[in-house]
């Protein structure tokens, strides 16, 4: 069946506000985030949405008697057959819920897995999202595991066949866990000798980064040519994918674009998803895309530094921060940013979209790929031809001398082209 001809479920959005909980985002641009990612999947027309706030949680139903009987009114009048939750239920309120509403119901997890689910193109993507998702599914006790096994466009938590709540065999889910365990490891074997071979490739990697909907793929297919989905919705792109491109200075790198990262995403996530963010690990300049027309883009750019801290490369590789979509400023907010990067080292205001900025953010890359170096002498034996044709084509040999056993070669090199090499 094809994605148009799915039929559309009618979801509502609710997005829980703890009186007490003053840590967690502002509630209003915390729901439109919420509705941005109903919305990026295709089968659901969000027909309501509303920050609900709370005294406190009730431990079996979330929320009180009054706001269940409240909602459900709303929920019947509107004719909604999913409620969206913006944040953690557990399996005993996910039940109760439903029972009230006589709706389904997913918390922002299930969502994100579902939306996961719908993107994930390679090998390695749907087998982590399917491992995420049965880890999830465990928990839940009230769904049936075998939906899981479809490759492809959706998860069966909406929409599809067999929506009977009934509890899961861990076992069998457990058997699933291990099979896909086996075969990550064999497409993780694969990855690695992909990594090895681009090992080989002197090109320093660029790699893009940033939160959800930033606008990194619009900027890496306007750089690259490539064919990147490209759209305004959340997590357009789940896969890195990776271009060779010449810099108008002749310089040649590889461009990275990376899944795009959110608040509140669950830890188990994050680690299915750490594979997804390798050539980050692997990058030699990483371009933190912002998009700075966001009401919300000082708090989105904290938490991508927060999981660039965390994959442990917000320290070792240098960084460009790219303030995007400034076509979508006017006046003194436009005149404001665009002044603040001409005067800040590292900091660019460009648009992907009509390539303003553009020229003077591919001539930054080159330079900053340059520093900080370090010098070496190195001892390469007759046999060892391939590190030494390696190192003349990073062009980083400043000296190169015949010896009687083999070469000895000075090159002046970064740390990340030292560790490249080192694995050759």
């Amino acid at each position: 069946m094809l994605e148009h001809d799915k039929p559309v479920t009618r979801a509502w959005v609710l997005h829980p506000e703890l009186k007490s909980d003053h840590s967690r985002r502002a509630p209003v641009p915390a729901l439109a985030e919420a509705v941005a990612l109903a919305a990026a999947l295709p089968d659901l027309d969000v027909v309501g949405a509303e920050i609900v706030r709370l005294p406190k949680l009730h431990a079996g139903k979330l929320f009180g008697k009054g706001k269940i009987a409240e909602l459900k009114d709303r929920l019947t009048a509107a004719d909604v057959e999913l409620v969206l939750v913006d944040g953690p239920v557990t399996p005993v309120q996910q039940r109760n819920l439903e029972k009230d509403w006589g709706v389904k119901l997913l918390d922002r997890t299930g969502l994100i897995l579902e939306i996961f689910s719908d993107r994930a193109r390679t090998s390695e993507g749907v087998l982590q999202v399917e491992m995420a998702a049965l880890s999830y599914q465990r928990t839940r006790l009230v769904r049936a595991w075998t939906h899981l096994e479809r490759q492809r466009g959706g998860l069966g938590f909406v929409g599809g066949p067999g929506e009977t709540q009934i509890e899961a065999d861990r076992r069998a889910i457990d058997d699933q866990l291990v099979r896909l365990r086996r075969q990550l490891e064999k497409v993780g074997k694969t990855r690695a000798l992909h990594r090895a071979s681009r090992a080989k490739v002197p090109f320093p990697i660029v790699a893009l980064v940033g939160y959800t909907n930033a606008g990194k793929s619009t900027l890496f297919n306007m750089l690259t040519g490539a064919d990147v989905l490209a759209k305004d919705m959340l997590f357009a792109t789940l896969d890195p994918t990776m271009r060779k491109i010449t810099l108008p200075t002749g310089d040649e790198v590889i461009m990275s674009d990376t899944v795009g990262f959110i608040s509140d995403l669950p830890t188990e996530l994050v680690a299915a998803f750490r594979a997804t963010l390798e050539e980050v690990l692997d990058a030699d300049l990483i371009l933190h895309i912002r998009d700075i027309s966001h009401d919300q883009t000082e708090e989105q750019a904290r938490d991508v530094m927060a999981i660039l801290q965390k994959l442990g490369v917000a320290e070792n590789a240098p960084l460009i921060e790219v303030w995007n979509k400034v076509d979508l400023l006017q006046g003194e907010a436009y005149e404001s940013r665009v002044n603040q990067a001409a005067r800040t080292e590292d900091l660019f205001a460009v648009s992907a979209l009509n390539g303003e900025g553009m020229a003077a953010l591919l001539a930054a890359i080159p330079e900053k790929l340059k520093d900080p170096r370090a010098e070496q002498v190195l001892t390469l034996t007759f046999a060892e031809g391939r590190k030494r044709a390696w190192l003349f084509e990073a062009g980083i040999v400043t000296d190169d001398q015949q010896t009687e056993d083999g070469y000895r070669m000075t090159v002046l090199w970064t740390a990340l082209q030292q560790e490249r090499f080192n694995r050759l």
